[in-house]
């Protein structure tokens, strides 16, 4: 059970193996670069397989079950619980104005939301998720062939560095496992699992039952997904143009 909070940690906070950093983003054509597609269909759809039989269902009783106010708060309280890795890549990517207003928001919906409430965001102080992939490809380091990683599904080669980077230097994951309360991660990683599992029902089963090659429109919208993050921009995947 250990081994596979620990898997999925990697999915929403990261671990992983080192970027191939000469691999090319894309082709010539735009398209995104997938030298293993075979290899990568056939991860992905034990993924898919894993995803119907545990995640999806999981994540359906918990939105059933749990009014939309408190799943809100909990997702909330996640964010905040995530503060350090965003505020830490701002810095880090030269964002000094975004890394202040990220301080800013920690404190005052820590302060004033008790963490569970987003007081920030009715100041303007809008919640974005930064990672050290996004950080990697400030500096100019392209996206590297796409991946299917078994349980952690699609991804590519710079972001699964900076996965791996984000979670091995989480202040708050230090912390709970030096001070033996290392239970409290992995709950902390299986609320984070299931909190963006529900987030994405209806994107995927939008995609599942529209896609002519579901295998590819996951593999785009990926793309536009951390291509709109890398130029903070919001990222809206229902109103993604129209994928194969």
């Amino acid at each position: 059970m250990r081994a596979l909070l620990l898997a999925l940690s990697l999915f929403i906070m990261g671990a992983s193996f080192p970027v191939l950093a000469q691999a090319q983003e894309t082709d010539d054509m735009g398209e995104v670069s997938d030298p293993m597609e075979g290899l990568n269909r056939g991860i992905f759809k034990v993924n898919d397989a894993l995803d119907r039989a545990l995640l999806e269902p999981v994540a359906r009783g918990y939105r059933t079950m749990t009014p939309e106010g408190v799943r809100t708060g909990v997702r909330n309280f996640l964010r905040n619980l995530r503060s350090p890795i965003n505020f830490a890549n701002q810095l880090l990517q030269g964002d000094f104005t975004g890394a202040g207003e990220q301080l800013l928001r920690t404190t005052v919906n820590t302060v004033f939301g008790i963490g569970l409430f987003d007081v920030a965001d009715s100041m303007g102080l809008k919640y974005e998720q930064e990672d050290f992939g996004q950080t990697l490809a400030t500096w100019g380091v392209g996206d590297g062939p796409y991946i299917v990683a078994p349980i952690l599904g699609p991804t590519n080669a710079r972001d699964l560095t900076g996965i791996a980077v984000d979670t091995y230097a989480d202040p708050i994951r230090l912390w709970l496992e030096n001070t033996d309360r290392s239970h409290w991660y992995y709950t902390r990683v299986a609320a984070n699992t299931i909190d963006a599992r529900e987030e994405l029902l209806d994107v995927i089963s939008d995609l599942r039952k529209n896609s002519i090659d579901y295998y590819a429109a996951v593999r785009s919208t990926y793309a536009q997904r951390r291509a709109a993050m890398i130029r903070d921009e919001g990222y809206d995947a229902n109103n993604a143009p129209d994928i194969p």
